[in-house]
């Protein structure tokens, strides 16, 4: 009996642990998934776990240094206090920026669905003054791609593939459109086969179609000498009358751009037509009425070639630009609109100075709007010493006219405000010619060495009035006169 007991006893424990570990067992094995290349888009595409949307992470991290620089690394200084070359600006500026792109695509019956995101984390120490260094966060583009459409930011339609960059590693390569961090826009591109495409596009105008920092349009009437000292000041920091005078946006701009991109190279023609509007005479008050709203308009040529026989892989790059009342496609994007350059040497007053200011138009109380024109040319040419090293030869010339009767109105403004008996006219040319050295000792690490030089040749002759530019300067007589400045960048980029 004691058996047959102990018996039963360990055949009913061994049954209850044979069903606690077949408990245990999953009924049925999940499958693993992997991720999968996409090789429908080129490298770095990856399919998304349990969808058909591929998408590719990139980006970039830098650091970079600047010398003689003004307001941000490898800007000139041409305006501020590195302009007035005072002791408030910092001769080295040092940036370092983390860069994040998202690329996804779908195929689908409409073409493939495209989304991209490209934003930006950057910290910069020292600037154009003795601030404290500061972080931003940017976002260079935010767009969808659909049956042709681009929706979002992105580069201008009217934009050439290298933006304000055909060599250098700058952004203020003056002379033509720089919409390298993007401007919101709706668009439609169409293929017609053999690289050849057409776009056309509504976009932002108050981004980087509009002066930035100062008005696009100048009401020159009423700056008397009873105000010298405030618009003096305005005037000879390059902002022209200071106060703004644009009214809001009423059409986006239309541009539109046919392309050719082959293996030998590119062949662009891009135009686009811009708004002009004021706001009211006073622009604080509606009752003084306003003038008619104007269009102004901007065209471009670009030619790429590759494959030269200087060697494998170099490159000349050039585009060409005209404005009429779209100031901003030629001396625009990135870059700033007003110069202010002081130096020595000065007869019969205490220095010298050239100022420049690039602004869509003029007009007066009762007036219409007087279109300023602008045109510019530049390019580079990108040769390879060998698979580690390049060098790039660039510049640049951009030329901007009043005309004769808006400069006379400028000119008489400016003579009101800062008195004086010079002469002349607010035409004024910037020319700019530089080169880079890049080495890549390994693949997407490279280490870049820039110097540029910049002239600002402007058209008025003889001295001020006594006037205080404001800043450090003291109030003086000053002397007008062209002026020039250097300016270096060294960056390190490691691109994933």
């Amino acid at each position: 009996m004691n058996f047959v007991k102990g018996l039963m006893l360990g055949s009913t424990a061994a049954l209850m642990v044979t069903a606690a570990q077949a408990a245990d067992l999953p009924l049925k094995a999940k499958a693993v998934e992997y991720v999968k290349v996409c090789s429908l888009y080129g490298a770095g595409f990856y399919y998304i776990p349990g969808t058909d949307t591929c998408i590719k992470l990139g980006g970039f991290t830098r650091a970079e240094v600047a010398v003689n620089a003004s307001g941000m690394t490898e800007t000139p200084a041409w305006n501020g206090a590195a302009g007035q070359g005072n002791r408030l600006s910092n001769n080295t500026i040092f940036r370092s920026r983390q860069d994040i792109n998202i690329d996804t695509r779908t195929a689908t019956e409409y073409g493939v669905v495209r989304t991209y995101f490209d934003s930006v984390f950057t910290w910069t120490s020292g600037g154009s003054s003795s601030t404290v260094a500061g972080g931003e966060l940017g976002v260079y583009f935010a767009f969808v791609q659909f049956a042709g459409f681009t929706f979002g930011k992105a580069v201008s339609q009217f934009s050439t593939p290298w933006n304000g960059s055909p060599g250098n590693i700058t952004s203020n390569l003056l002379g033509g459109d720089d919409t390298s961090t993007g401007i919101n826009q709706v668009a439609y591109t169409a293929e017609f086969g053999n690289g050849i495409s057409g776009s056309i596009s509504l976009e932002d105008q108050s981004g980087y179609r509009q002066a930035q920092g100062v008005s696009s349009l100048v009401n020159v009437t009423g700056l008397g000498s009873a105000s010298t000292a405030n618009n003096g000041t305005t005037w000879l920091s390059g902002a022209a009358a200071g106060t703004n005078y644009v009214a809001g946006t009423q059409i986006p701009d239309i541009v539109g751009k046919i392309r050719v991109d082959q293996a030998w190279g590119l062949f662009q023609v891009s135009a686009a037509a811009h708004q002009n509007r004021a706001s009211y005479y006073n622009p604080s008050l509606e009752t003084t009425g306003h003038p008619d709203d104007k269009w102004g308009y901007a065209v471009l040529a670009a030619l790429s070639l590759k494959n030269l026989p200087t060697g494998p892989g170099d490159s000349l790059n050039l585009d060409a630009t005209y404005a009429d009342g779209a100031i901003r496609y030629v001396i625009g994007g990135t870059s700033p609109n007003n110069f202010a350059m002081y130096g020595n040497g000065a007869i019969g007053a205490y220095q010298t100075i050239a100022i420049g200011s690039a602004i869509d138009g003029v007009f007066t109380n009762g007036g219409g709007i007087e279109t300023t024109k602008a045109w510019g040319i530049r390019g580079a040419f990108n040769h390879n010493w060998n698979p580690y090293w390049a060098t790039s030869i660039f510049g640049a010339y951009t030329s901007v006219d009043f005309g004769s009767t808006g400069g006379a109105l400028y000119t008489q403004g400016l003579r009101n405000a800062v008195g004086g008996t010079f002469t002349g006219n607010p035409n004024f040319n910037i020319a700019q010619i530089g080169t880079r050295t890049a080495w890549t000792p390994v693949k997407n690490l490279t280490f870049s060495g820039e110097v540029i030089y910049t002239r600002i040749d402007q058209n008025y002759t003889g001295t001020t009035g006594t006037v205080n530019p404001g800043a450090t300067k003291p109030t003086a007589v000053y002397q007008f006169k062209d002026q020039d400045t250097w300016t270096g960048a060294v960056r390190v980029q490691r691109t994933f």
